[in-house]
């Protein structure tokens, strides 16, 4: 009997796993100008961040819903600033990802808005990383909305049964393995790389 197919494509998730954030700083300004959030879940949904990364809030308007939610205006240059100054590189996974797209066809799917997709390509070249990038804010979709995933199939030709998707939530796991993709839920990069090496890729 033959086993499961090889895999051509592996589609990666930005958030918490090419990239890390530290929401702590962002948080404090939002309390030193009056918006209270006991944790960056709870901002997201008084700033609108669903509807910025769906992209039906645009940059300015998204900095706007934010200054007026204020007691005191921002000082828009700061809170530019703040809000990518969350992100940081994690390498490992970066060099995994640069290294697999020497061999297969490597993609990312990222919920984010406009302002970060920007800031994520000056700051480490992120969306130009691999072979093709879908964010959220351009194909108007969020994960783990179906749409948002074959946007993907569609643009980059992914085979469902040879694309794995590497993410850190479950919930968009499981919408990519409904289409018929593979995926491996990431915790760590030590982890992944066990994983993916378990499958057979060059890691």
């Amino acid at each position: 009997m033959s086993g499961p197919p090889p895999i051509a494509a592996v589609v990666f998730d930005v958030g918490h796993v090419l990239v890390d954030a530290d929401y702590g700083p962002f948080l404090r300004l939002l309390e030193d100008h009056g918006v209270r959030a006991n944790s960056m879940d709870e901002a997201c949904e008084r700033i609108g961040l669903a509807a910025h990364e769906a992209g039906r809030l645009g940059a300015d308007d998204f900095l706007d819903r934010i200054d007026a939610l204020a007691v005191r205006r921002f000082d828009r240059a700061r809170l530019l600033a703040e809000w990518n100054g969350m992100y940081r590189a994690v390498e490992p996974m970066l060099a995994l990802a640069r290294g697999l797209a020497a061999t297969h066809r490597v993609h990312l799917l990222s919920n984010m808005g406009e302002i970060h997709w920007a800031h994520l390509e000056a700051a480490f070249g992120i969306p130009s990383l691999g072979h093709g990038a879908v964010a959220s804010w351009e194909a108007r979709c969020l994960k783990p909305e179906p749409a948002i995933y074959a946007e993907a199939e569609r643009r980059f030709a992914l085979r469902p049964a040879h694309t794995l998707f590497v993410d850190d939530r479950a919930d968009n796991c499981a919408a990519a393995i409904a289409r018929g993709w593979r995926a491996i839920r990431h915790v760590s990069p030590e982890r992944t790389r066990r994983e993916l090496a378990t499958l057979g890729l060059p890691v």
